[in-house]
């Protein structure tokens, strides 16, 4: 079953092959939908500071009744903060406000603040952001570090100086926006790729092109998509706070064939519709 099989990262840390994205969950529902998921089986949980929901993630967690150990919380440094400092007191109120004990990774977020996504250069704000994470990784408050939306050029500005190289990188993946590249990338440099969105925010579920392949293997478009991104080798994150939900987008132990996974590799579906107003979908 997905919900026991896990990766290795470049730390020896394992890590669910499948977990719970909680984007747009209010921080006063989040607790029961991460409890409701641990109910379910999921032992990956994932958060940022940007979310306003580690409060209520943190309380789903200590509330499960599962050992903490046997959990994988993740969570984001802010994007904007790309100063040392700032970046030590950030992570700093992220153990306090999830307060689960430690945390098992932590990214930051983006390369460049959300009001200028893709655009300057922060080089140097990032190497101070990642040194205050490499300190709270070798104090033990976190058991690994990484990025997120980072392109190459991005981790390898971080790989320059790094004492702890990168172990994750959390990226936009689905059928129709597979940045085959930068997975490749990831991939050579030990970095494991998490697919956030990878139902493509909602966008792409009444496809005709998804809805044919999906009928054929007898399973909905959420479970194909799902499919897809670990069959590329990442962590697949939906999002959801529905418990059929949860319990379906984990019923995906089949198998996509070589070929339909190459045909749906070519895919080109990125129009996002209203959510093409947040930076990540609009500046892929």
């Amino acid at each position: 079953m997905i919900l026991t099989e896990t990766y290795t990262l470049a730390n020896g840390v394992q890590i669910p092959k499948l977990g719970l994205g909680t984007w747009f969950i209010d921080d006063g529902k989040v607790g029961r939908a991460v409890g409701d998921a641990i109910e379910i089986g999921y032992r990956n949980i994932d958060t940022a500071q940007a979310y306003g929901n580690e409060r209520g993630v943190g309380e789903g967690v200590r509330g499960s009744g599962v050992p903490r150990d046997e959990l994988f919380v993740s969570t984001k440094l802010a994007a904007e903060i790309k100063e040392y400092d700032a970046a030590v007191t950030a992570i700093d109120r992220s153990l306090a406000t999830l307060d689960v004990g430690y945390i098992d990774l932590m990214l930051i977020h983006s390369p460049q603040p959300w009001n200028d996504f893709r655009g300057g250069d922060y080089g140097e704000g990032n190497r101070q952001a990642w040194r205050a994470l490499e300190e709270a990784h070798t104090a033990g408050k976190i058991r690994a570090i990484g990025v997120s939306n980072f392109q190459q050029h991005d981790i390898e500005n971080i790989l320059d100086v790094a004492s702890v190289a990168p172990q994750v990188n959390q990226i936009l993946v689905h059928i129709g926006n597979t940045p085959s590249d930068l997975i490749d990338y990831c991939r050579s440099a030990g970095v494991l790729v998490e697919a956030y969105s990878p139902i493509g925010h909602g966008e792409i579920l009444h496809r005709p092109e998804l809805t044919s392949v999906a009928e054929r293997y007898g399973v909905s478009v959420p479970q194909l998509c799902i499919r897809y991104t670990l069959q590329l080798g990442t962590v697949s994150l939906p999002k959801t706070a529905n418990p059929d939900h949860l319990r379906s987008n984990a019923d995906v132990d089949f198998v996509i064939s070589d070929e339909d996974m190459a045909a749906l590799q070519g895919l080109d579906l990125r129009d996002y519709g209203k959510s093409s107003k947040f930076p990540v979908y609009s500046r892929t």
